[in-house]
C-alpha cells in the first residue's frame, strides 16, 4: 500500500493518551487502512499507524471481535487482512446493487480447471489435457486471465517451449485463502468426494 511512499507526521506512539484509549486508537487507524483499501494490506503496512510495542496481530483480533454480528468481516488473505461482506449477506447484495462481474460465476469445470493449476502449477494446457483427458479452450483460459485469477507463469528457455498458467493474488483473495498452502489435501479432496 504505502510502498515508497516517505513517512508522514502521525504520531505512532500516542504517549499522551492511557493505555485503553491508545489501544482503542490504534485499533481505529488500522479499521480506516483496511476499509480504504480494496487489496489486502500486509502486516507491515499497518505496522506503520500503530506504536512500535504494539502488536498489530493482537490489534486486528480485537477489531474483528468489535465486528462480531455485522454484516462484514476482517479476514486474513494472500499475507494481509482486508474488509470482506459475510458470504451469508451474498444474495442481499446481488438483489439491491448491480454487482456486475464482481461475482466469479463459474462452472463447475471452470473451478476443477482452476484448482488443477492451482495444485500443478506451473502447467501448461497440455498438462491440463492430460489432467482432464480433452483440450482445455483457449477462450476458457481467457476468461479466467481476464478475471485475473490465473497468469501465465515461467517458461522454458528453449524456443518454442509453451506457455504456463499460474494462479495469482487475486484467485487467492476470490477464494478467501491466505496462500496455496491452505488448499486442501488432496485425501481431503477425496472425502469430500470431490476427486476420485
Amino acid at each position: 500500500m504505502a510502498k515508497d511512499r516517505p513517512e508522514l507526521e502521525l504520531d505512532r506512539e500516542l504517549s499522551d493518551l492511557p493505555p485503553e484509549l491508545r489501544w482503542r486508537e490504534w485499533m481505529r487507524r488500522i479499521e480506516a487502512v483496511l476499509f480504504a483499501s480494496a487489496s489486502p494490506v500486509p502486516r507491515e503496512d499497518l505496522a506503520r499507524v500503530v506504536g512500535q510495542a504494539a502488536s498489530v496481530e493482537l490489534l486486528v483480533e480485537d477489531l474483528a471481535a468489535d465486528l462480531e454480528g455485522r454484516a462484514f468481516e476482517i479476514a486474513r488473505v494472500t499475507g494481509g487482512w482486508m474488509f470482506r461482506t459475510r458470504a451469508a449477506y451474498a444474495p442481499a447484495i446481488r438483489a439491491a446493487a448491480d454487482v456486475g462481474n464482481q461475482f466469479l460465476d463459474l462452472s463447475e469445470f471452470d473451478v476443477a480447471v482452476l484448482a488443477a493449476i492451482a495444485y500443478h502449477q506451473p502447467i501448461t494446457r497440455d498438462g491440463l489435457k492430460d489432467i482432464f483427458g480433452k483440450e482445455i479452450s483457449r477462450d476458457l483460459i481467457g476468461r479466467l486471465h481476464s478475471r485475473n485469477l490465473i497468469g501465465t507463469g515461467p517458461k522454458s528457455p528453449r524456443r518454442g517451449a509453451p506457455y504456463t498458467f499460474v494462479t495469482t493474488e487475486q484467485f487467492l483473495v476470490a477464494f478467501g485463502l491466505e496462500s496455496l498452502h491452505d488448499l486442501p489435501d488432496r485425501e481431503q479432496l477425496e472425502d469430500a468426494g470431490v476427486v476420485g
